[in-house]
């Protein structure tokens, strides 16, 4: 059978789309995409310094660990719920491991404050990391033991039992690099603006540089 150069057009080009699609879906097969979940003290913070790290896909800043069904802001907060200020890290395993995001999480807050961190306080901003399996219990472990072994101090950070995850209100996810603006005690402000302000004044940098040094993985010199 021969063709003509008309018809062998349409095969060559139907042969390269498929061709992409099975490359496109191996790709996609060889994204490992795993989540970590932890409470850092303000998401907020915790949020933005983590969406800086290479295989890092999205972080969404919510509320776990509580009792009250769908929890706001104010519920969390105000200390009755019981929930933690927290973020879920989606990450591609094939580029960051679970160990590494970890041991950066410890030397992005203060794990020895079982109080909250730094100027919030309360138990809504209390570290703790949550696992869902045996397995990922003993890594969290042997993490926190060799973050308590660098530091030279008692690591209180808890690991519990991971429970239902309820992203935050909308106004709260990227806070820390949105152009809409919001109302301070300095006047109208970016949120962007208005983080910055925030996270210096709340001593978080200054704190994890006082306590990690040159190991704080999201504070510069």
């Amino acid at each position: 059978m021969s063709f003509t150069l008309p018809q062998v057009k349409p095969l060559i080009l139907g042969v390269a789309i498929i061709f992409g699609a099975v490359l496109n879906c191996s790709d996609a097969k060889a994204a490992d995409v795993k989540v970590l979940t932890v409470a850092g003290g303000c998401f907020w913070c915790v949020e933005s310094d983590f969406e800086s790290v290479p295989g890092v896909i999205e972080v969404v800043s919510g509320y776990t660990g509580g009792s009250l069904p769908n929890p706001t802001y104010k519920d969390v907060t105000g200390g009755k719920s019981g929930h933690y200020e927290a973020v879920q890290i989606e990450f591609d395993a094939n580029t960051v491991s679970s160990e590494t995001l970890l041991s950066m999480f410890f030397r992005s807050v203060d794990p020895t404050d079982a109080g909250g961190q730094f100027c919030d306080r309360g138990e809504s901003y209390r570290t703790a990391i949550f696992v869902s399996n045996s397995a990922e219990q003993a890594m969290a472990r042997s993490v926190r033991d060799e973050a308590q072994s660098a530091l030279g101090q008692k690591i209180v950070t808890p690991i519990l039992q991971a429970e239902k995850f309820y992203p935050a209100e909308a106004y709260h996810q990227d806070y820390y690099k949105s152009g809409d603006i919001v109302l301070t005690r300095f006047g109208p402000k970016t949120k962007k603006e208005a983080y910055k302000r925030y996270r210096k004044g709340c001593g978080r940098d200054q704190r994890v540089r006082q306590l990690w040094g040159s190991a704080a993985p999201f504070v510069g010199s």
